[in-house]
């Protein structure tokens, strides 16, 4: 992996990182690496597979995302991944949940570092992809200094291809998952301090980081940025990804260009019978703060949600928007339901 592979990408976010999600993304940018939801390695191992590691060849590069402690089980779900023809294989050592907490995997394996040690050469020597740690600064009273430290230098020395580190310790007693992605305070200096002292190591930043901005500053210091929420709930952003951070033209030239390019990809979706509201709940935020945005949405969540609805029903809902200029819109209502998987 190279430090270009992990310059930009959006988040794994349970209920959310579907692969309609992720298809409507990549219309959007031909540069940002996607990721999957998180998915357990029991679930790939003895599940439906195809459900729930199935993706279109237009996703790519595209990134699984497992969860699991035990290095053998990591090593045949890595290689069934890599086999769907998964770009990179990312484990996740961030999430605070405690259903992933009882399963000895996500954030609590901060305080194994040998045991991610082994999970990372098991899935290196499985798998030619790159395979990668997405994890936190510590959790609970660990030293952040001292705890991703460890992680980092046990991870580096099992031959990792690089890390996305979210820049705040994970609370695992006494927060809620959405309560652990706001509370503890952000210390992104921590994380620069780490890839100074590994300047080879592709290192990526996580955690509030709200538009590209943020990323450009953020990149002089970090070979990548990762960002979740912002990306989901006002995904136009992402058209800005290739110009600003690649160099290259967008995909489209606006979000009604996006639309257009991205009725072919929906009519064949629609054709295997997906209902149109699986794949419009995650385009909501597309027309955020243009005239009409509320309408739209308004539009989409009533009559999206009708057996009947397709194309036909997103573009009537398109024309709700004005194509002038911006003006301010409200927030859209329930996008803090989105959850970061690490």
């Amino acid at each position: 992996m190279i430090a270009r592979d992990l310059r930009f990408s959006v988040a794994p976010m349970m209920d959310w990182t579907d692969r309609y999600c992720r298809a409507f993304h990549r219309t959007l940018s031909r540069h940002a690496r996607l990721y999957t939801e998180m998915v357990t390695t029991g679930a790939v191992i003895h599940g439906p597979r195809d459900r729930l590691l199935g993706f279109d060849a237009l996703e790519h590069p595209v990134a699984v995302q497992l969860g699991g402690s035990d290095p053998a089980d990591l090593a045949h779900a890595a290689r069934i991944a890599e086999d769907f023809g998964y770009d990179e294989v990312n484990l996740n050592v961030g999430c605070p949940s405690d259903r992933v907490q009882d399963g000895r995997f996500g954030a609590c394996l901060m305080r194994e570092p040998a045991v991610v040690a082994d999970c990372v050469a098991a899935m290196k020597a499985a798998v030619s992809v790159p395979v990668t740690v997405k994890c936190r600064i510590g959790v609970d009273d660990q030293d952040p200094e001292r705890a991703l430290d460890a992680l980092a230098d046990a991870v580096v020395a099992a031959g990792v291809d690089g890390l996305v580190v979210h820049a705040r310790k994970a609370w695992l007693q006494g927060l809620s998952p959405k309560e652990n992605r706001d509370v503890p305070p952000l210390d992104y200096p921590r994380v620069a301090r780490l890839k100074r002292d590994h300047p080879t190591l592709p290192i990526a930043i996580n955690g509030g980081i709200a538009t590209l901005a943020d990323a450009v500053a953020h990149l002089a210091e970090v070979d990548g940025v990762m960002i979740g929420r912002a990306a989901y709930s006002d995904p136009a952003i992402l058209l800005d990804v290739d110009p600003v951070l690649f160099g290259e033209p967008a995909p489209a030239a606006d979000p009604f260009a996006a639309i257009a390019a991205f009725e072919p990809v929906l009519a064949g979706m629609l054709q295997e019978g997906v209902r149109l509201h699986a794949v419009t709940r995650h385009m909501l935020g597309l027309f955020n703060g243009r005239p009409g945005a509320r309408a739209y949405r308004r539009h989409l969540s009533t009559f999206g949600l009708q057996p009947e609805a397709g194309l036909a029903t997103l573009r009537e809902a398109v024309n709700r928007v004005s194509r002038g200029g911006q003006a301010s819109d409200p927030a859209i209502p329930g996008r803090e339901g989105a959850q970061d998987a690490a």
